[in-house]
């Protein structure tokens, strides 16, 4: 099992992305952030903290 580190909920990665709860909703659903449940909790998702922070950066570069 991977650590807690190596993941995020997906209010953390909302957040930490800086969209609100459609466009995440909408990363979600068109795999644009890849998710998987969270063994502890069915009802809630995990994303994995690496492919939040390369969104970010790629996000970043278009940006700029």
């Amino acid at each position: 099992m991977a650590t807690d580190e190596q993941y995020m909920t997906v209010g953390e990665a909302r957040e930490y992305l800086g969209v609100g709860n459609k466009k995440i909703a909408k990363m979600l659903k068109d795999g644009t952030l890849p998710s998987q449940p969270d063994p502890l909790d069915q009802r809630s998702k995990l994303v994995k903290r690496s492919d939040v922070e390369a969104l970010k950066a790629r996000s970043a570069k278009r940006a700029a």
